[in-house]
């Protein structure tokens, strides 16, 4: 409880940030960080407490991006329907990856490899047929209204990504604290101990998948309202599969706040190397790759595992002056 009372506390202190910044360009900045938060809790549901690391999320984003996109331009659907619809469609997707490598006892590198196939492979296609707009992609047409899913200012979609992020959050404290999550942090530890326990390892990791799929296809949801814009390269992309993994490994891994501390750093890295080099292409993929291998080798644990191991270090008792004598 003491934990679900800090969430509370952090996100109450993050709901008031649009009535104290005026600048939109500083809510912006706030928007993204959420955003990234969202995309990176998404990703921790799975490979942190469940240890299966994936390298192609994008798959699940750009799911839920082009399912709320299609339907609202080519069949004029509702994008509030289609934002329900896209974090479903994106369960199906993460449902049927999941059967592809659980069933068959893929794990790490193999498991890693496959997901980054399927967003390859589904790059390819929203690059080929016409209901995606093809390699021109779609533009969804500006009409703002609320009832549009579309906002006039940008504390609207603040708050529309601080739900989606609080709910993400409810969610992975749910998993620290619950028998499901105890099952699958025991997969994650020894699969074949959980296994010799009862665990149903297969089962576990399926549902595991299927929730970080769907709060990954809400982040996609929410790039293409507040973008209206999308092309397979923007969708399926290596970049949104970096950063849904890069988050959490910078801020911690398996752990609540590690992606919301990953997305905090990693934005003002971003920021302020844009100010420094400009807005060269690529970079950001460049900047990317640098943080992921500096991580891995000196902070595996990421900025909260060193916070807990300075907690946790044992203090040096002080001498009393007969010690001394």
């Amino acid at each position: 409880m003491r934990t679900l009372i800090i969430l509370a506390a952090v996100f109450a202190a993050l709901a008031l940030v649009p009535l104290f910044v005026v600048s939109d360009v500083w809510l912006n900045i706030a928007i993204m960080v959420l955003y990234s938060a969202l995309l990176g809790q998404a990703w921790n549901m799975l490979g942190g407490y469940g240890g299966q690391f994936s390298f192609g999320h994008a798959a699940f984003f750009g799911t839920g991006a082009y399912t709320v996109a299609v339907l609202q331009v080519q069949y004029g659907i509702n994008p509030w329907v289609g934002l329900f619809a896209g974090g479903l469609a994106a369960v199906v997707v993460a449902a049927i990856i999941g059967y592809s490598t659980f069933r068959y006892g893929l794990k790490g590198s193999y498991f890693a490899l496959v997901t980054l196939a399927f967003a390859e492979v589904l790059r390819i296609l929203s690059n080929s047929v016409p209901i995606t707009g093809a390699g021109v992609g779609l533009l969804i047409p500006l009409q703002v209204a609320p009832s549009n899913l579309q906002f006039a200012d940008k504390g609207s979609y603040y708050w529309l990504v601080w739900a989606m992020a609080l709910a993400a959050f409810l969610v992975a404290w749910w998993i620290g604290n619950s028998r499901f999550g105890a099952q699958l942090m025991a997969v994650r530890d020894n699969e074949d101990a959980a296994r010799a326990l009862g665990v149903r390892a297969y089962s576990v990791k399926l549902r595991a998948i299927m929730l970080s799929g769907f709060f990954s296809g809400l982040g996609g949801v929410f790039y293409a309202q507040y973008f209206l814009y999308l092309d397979p390269h923007i969708a399926y992309g290596a970049s949104v599969s970096i950063e849904s993994l890069l988050v959490p490994i910078i801020g911690g891994i398996g752990t609540l706040f590690g992606p919301l501390l990953g997305a905090i750093v990693l934005h003002a890295i971003s920021e302020f190397s844009r100010d420094l080099i400009g807005d060269i292409p690529g970079i950001s993929l460049v900047l990317y790759g640098t943080l992921l291998v500096v991580m891995v080798l000196f902070l595996p644990r990421g900025l909260a595992g060193l916070l807990i191991r300075r907690k946790a270090a044992p203090q040096t008792p002080k001498k009393t002056e007969a010690e001394h004598a």
